[in-house]
């Protein structure tokens, strides 16, 4: 059974694992420093907020996700990431994941949850393919300074 709910303080080294698997799949390396400072947006629940998904107890996907303004609508809920262990894919934790984010950002008065992925991200596209609309969209990025990709 999966349960989903806020990561707690010990499970800090299972979570930096877990996001680092979540880069390396994007083809980025996790600075110490990048993952210091999410994880301190995480525990303030201010401006960034993360989920864990626990199968049997033990911590085996992570989102990430933050509210922003529209111009079109009310805020809107980005999910900006989300990862589960190998061993755990095809267990419903991601789409549980999807859900408990989609859940906390209605109750707070959000218009919709949006996410990206890459193209040939086949495996998870399926799911997304079964749980929320793909619109179309080309997503375009101009780097600054010297944060990961």
């Amino acid at each position: 059974m999966i349960e989903i709910g806020a990561l707690e303080a010990g499970d800090r080294p299972v979570w930096q694992e877990l996001f680092r698997g979540y880069n390396e799949f994007y083809g980025r390396e996790l600075p110490d420093e990048v993952a210091e400072r999410a994880w301190r947006e995480f525990t303030t629940g201010e401006r960034m907020h993360a989920l864990g998904a626990r199968l049997d107890g033990r911590l085996v996907g992570i989102t990430h996700f933050l509210v922003h303004a529209s111009t079109t609508s009310a805020d809107v809920c980005y999910l900006q990431d989300l990862f589960t262990a190998p061993e755990a894919r095809g267990r419903g934790a991601a789409r549980a994941l999807i859900e408990a984010v989609s859940a906390w950002a209605a109750e707070r008065g959000c218009s919709r949850v949006y996410w990206h992925t890459k193209q040939d991200n086949h495996q998870a596209r399926k799911l997304y393919d079964r749980v929320a609309e793909n619109r179309g969209f080309i997503h375009y990025v101009i780097p600054l300074g010297e944060s990961p990709r």
